[in-house]
């Protein structure tokens, strides 16, 4: 789905103290551009950030990375995460306009990256299209060499094939799922925070799935 342009987004996010114009600048040296040593969760096609923010405001301890490719959806986060956060400016949240199949770009090792997160992504149904989606092999073997030793990757949608594929990939990936729910509702789960899409479906009674997986030791 096309988000309506916003002539308003990039302006704000010039002036956003979080929005970082050219990350790949910072490529080997987040935590000096954060100023601590905390782990970083990085939350690709983070859109309208109703996750990031939610979960950056509660774990504090954590710096969050939200990488999407549209300016003008991330100018919807940024004002999402300044209503979640209130008259507090954000200490432990970064904001990149970015092209997620180029991460590398953007990151090395050993930059304590512990999490990614791969939230409602496009499925991308054509069969042709396959190797666009977030999960697929390709983009997880990436994701490999720029996670820590005991890194995760954790995963949510609404789309079975997508879920039944992802599984396959995490497999071929070499990568060991530690959580798998067909209904993630219903695991009453206190870890699970949920995003926009996540509140949309759910009303609809389409059930969310979920996978965790982390490097093999």
């Amino acid at each position: 789905m096309r988000i309506r342009k916003k002539t308003w987004a990039r302006p704000e996010l010039s002036a956003c103290s979080y929005f970082i114009a050219e990350p790949q600048a910072h490529r080997g040296n987040w935590m000096t551009c954060f100023g601590n040593k905390r782990p970083i969760y990085l939350d690709l096609g983070c859109g309208k950030c109703v996750f990031l923010a939610e979960a950056a405001r509660q774990n504090r301890e954590v710096n969050w990375i939200g990488i999407d490719i549209s300016c003008d959806i991330l100018g919807v986060g940024r004002r999402n995460i300044a209503a979640a956060y209130g008259d507090e400016e954000p200490d432990n949240i970064a904001l990149c306009s970015y092209n997620i199949e180029r991460l590398q770009d953007v990151f090395s090792a050993g930059e304590g990256i512990r999490r990614i997160y791969v939230n409602f992504c496009n499925p991308w149904p054509c069969a042709r299209a396959h190797k666009r989606r977030l999960t697929h092999t390709r983009q997880l073997e990436t994701y490999k060499t720029l996670l820590d030793p005991d890194g995760e990757i954790w995963f949510k949608t609404d789309n079975n094939d997508l879920y039944l594929a992802t599984k396959r990939y995490f497999a071929e990936a070499g990568l060991e799922i530690f959580f798998d729910s067909q209904d993630l509702l219903a695991e009453r789960d206190p870890e699970n925070l949920t995003t926009e899409h996540e509140q949309m479906f759910s009303a609809q009674g389409i059930k969310i799935k979920a996978l965790r997986a982390r490097l093999k030791p």
